[in-house]
């Protein structure tokens, strides 16, 4: 049986298959498994293959990360890293953050996923998420940080800070993340933590 391609965008390496069943998916993944640079994610019968670990994906990430675990340091915030592991709702959608972290105690589902966005895809990420009930899917894209929290009714609402960490204004994280030097934007921002908390 043929899958049908909806959009292929070479140059960004991502691929978008419709009609795709459960079984079809989890078929590529095992193909696909010893592959890391590829990334699967499929959200009824919509099935996104991409590729991104580009430079530019990579730093952003990684530097994402540590100015958020300098921060949680600094601020005496117990937290647990959990990386990129996949997410899944059997039958329905598998999704794997860039990064994800439980935040006072350890946990099965993270109370924070993160994912930079270099190449956009028509699958909705925040519904990747909203199965296994993650309290907070954040997204760098296009130089900017969006932070989408769980409401009671079981939907992402986009807010402008998080609800874990009120005092962090996310525009601090962008101006650290688009210094050029990660070493340098990692050891001002711890910095400036340090400054707020004398």
């Amino acid at each position: 049986m043929s899958i049908p391609v909806v959009e292929q965008f070479t140059a960004e390496k991502l691929v978008t298959l419709k009609d795709v069943s459960w079984e079809q998916f989890k078929g590529i993944e095992a193909q696909l498994k010893d592959n890391r640079n590829v990334r699967l994610s499929y959200l009824s019968g919509i099935l996104e293959i991409m590729a991104p670990i580009g430079e530019k994906h990579e730093k952003v990430k990684r530097t994402f990360g540590y100015l958020l675990e300098a921060y949680m340091k600094y601020k005496g915030i117990r937290f647990y890293g959990r990386g990129g592991f996949t997410l899944e709702e059997p039958g329905y959608a598998s999704g794997t953050p860039d990064e994800s972290y439980s935040i006072g105690t350890e946990k099965e589902v993270p109370d924070i996923v993160i994912e930079v966005i270099v190449s956009s895809g028509t699958i909705n990420r925040t519904d990747l998420y909203k199965p296994k009930k993650v309290p907070e899917v954040w997204f760098w894209k296009s130089y900017e940080i969006k932070i989408f929290r769980l409401t009671e009714d079981g939907e992402y609402q986009e807010v402008k800070r998080s609800g874990f960490f009120p005092d962090l204004d996310p525009a601090l994280l962008l101006q650290y993340i688009a210094m050029p030097d990660q070493y340098d934007a990692i050891a001002e921002f711890e910095q400036v933590i340090r400054n707020q908390l004398v």
